[in-house]
């Protein structure tokens, strides 16, 4: 299924009569659900219109789907039944997206965490600074700087028998699991 212009269009007409993924796949026929949803995204209309009608015009649609043997025998006109409670209407918030290519809010790092740092740091300074295509499956796979970077490389130093890196980036990558509730705790 390819996404003609025709079809984005009517997408974006169903989207913002307020209809679900789901039912817009339905009226679009042969695409899926993630696939009305992916198109959206990519779209920017992840947003409906402006005020809170939107998120009202959504709920009916979700008892809908639950008794779906009541819709087929009911009209499409037919209102719902007038004893069911309306559910109090949901406030939704877009949700808040890191860009990756950002680094991470500075934080302070553990003395533990500057120990690893200067030890990764050491560890790094006898790597032997292999490509991808060098590799093997005696080789230390730990990469080292940024991937979209010309100096990226791995570290290539004889790996410990059974995993994927070296003694020492084995020692930073498989911690304890009592390491690691102790770090969580004392950060909360």
């Amino acid at each position: 299924m390819s996404w003609t212009d025709e079809r984005v269009e009517k997408l974006k007409e169903l989207w913002g009569e307020g209809m679900s993924a789901s039912q817009i796949a339905k009226a679009l026929g042969g695409v899926t659900r993630n696939a009305v949803i992916g198109k959206v995204h990519r779209l920017g209309l992840s947003n409906r219109g402006s005020g809170g009608a939107a998120p009202a015009e959504e709920k009916p649609a979700k008892p809908a789907k639950a008794s779906r043997s009541k819709a087929a025998a009911q009209p499409k006109e037919a209102a719902p039944a007038p004893e069911e409670p309306k559910p109090a209407p949901v406030m939704r918030t877009a949700p808040v997206i890191r860009d990756a290519s950002q680094p991470r809010a500075p934080g302070l790092p553990t003395p533990e965490e500057q120990a690893a740092r200067a030890t990764l740091a050491e560890i790094e300074k006898m790597a032997k600074k292999l490509d991808l295509l060098s590799l093997t499956e005696r080789t230390c796979k730990w990469p080292i700087g940024d991937p979209t970077e010309e100096s990226f490389h791995f570290c290539g130093l004889p790996s410990v028998a059974g995993k994927p890196y070296c003694e020492h980036h084995v020692a930073v990558a498989f911690q304890p699991m009592s390491t690691r509730r102790d770090r969580a705790r004392a950060g909360r």
